[in-house]
């Protein structure tokens, strides 16, 4: 079962949680040739930023996705990056990819969700398990925007063309698997060690922070109680 959030935080996440479980039950509706045809021309005729989609004679059809990376963890990859936040470095380099990264992709009818995932390390360069990220769509309605995780068997093209070409009404977002999800045997052991080190540091730092808040508080009702008990 897909999983479902709202940004709004509202009763609206229950509306996208149904909703998404109704499309899991209902059964996929394919488009006849000449339908995807007709939806083709449509949707090129309303591009405006050239990434047109192309019709081939077998009914297959390509076209262009945008993909927004929002990881929260940091990834590994085969070479020094040319940016983002260093965290480790040893034969590979683990950093932090900025949260407004977003990555064109040209991809066919065919292609599922795994493969774009696998397509999007790849042109990255990430070494990571593709097993650890999942493709999200987040799409608009009465305005509230919500964010669902696509199952693996579904096709971002198709609802690419679907949506139309404006992001407003449809985008993808690459995630990785929400905590309770987490793969952990897909990491490897100079990552969850990494990952060790980021933590302890982030414990660390947020424990001063909490020593300097309440030792403030003490000093406050210290004064507080010595103005009190001040013989007069």
């Amino acid at each position: 079962m897909r999983g479902c959030s709202c940004i709004a935080g509202t009763l609206g996440d229950c509306w996208c949680y149904l909703s998404d479980v109704q499309k899991e039950r209902e059964p996929h509706v394919y488009l006849s040739k000449e339908e995807v045809k007709e939806k083709i021309q449509s949707y090129n005729s309303s591009v405006t930023d050239k990434l047109k989609m192309t019709l081939n004679s077998n009914g297959i059809y390509t076209g262009f996705i945008k993909v927004q990376m929002e990881l929260c963890r940091p990834i590994t990859v085969q070479s020094s990056p040319s940016q983002g936040r260093c965290a480790h470095s040893n034969n590979e380099t683990a950093f932090y990819l900025p949260n407004d990264c977003v990555n064109t992709l040209h991809i066919s009818s065919t292609n599922t969700v795994r493969e774009v995932i696998e397509a999007l390390l790849k042109k990255f360069f990430v070494t990571d398990n593709p097993a650890k990220f999942a493709l999200y769509k987040r799409c608009h309605k009465e305005d509230q925007v919500y964010t669902c995780k696509l199952s693996d068997r579904e096709h971002p093209l198709y609802l690419r063309l679907v949506a139309g070409p404006r992001t407003e009404m449809l985008s993808f977002v690459l995630r990785e698997h929400e905590t309770g999800e987490v793969m952990w045997e897909a990491f490897s052991l100079p990552e969850l060690q990494n990952f060790l080190r980021i933590l302890d540091k982030e414990e660390n730092e947020q424990l001063q922070i909490l020593k300097k808040r309440y030792a403030a508080y003490r000093d406050k009702l210290e004064e507080a109680l010595g103005g009190v008990w001040k013989p007069g």
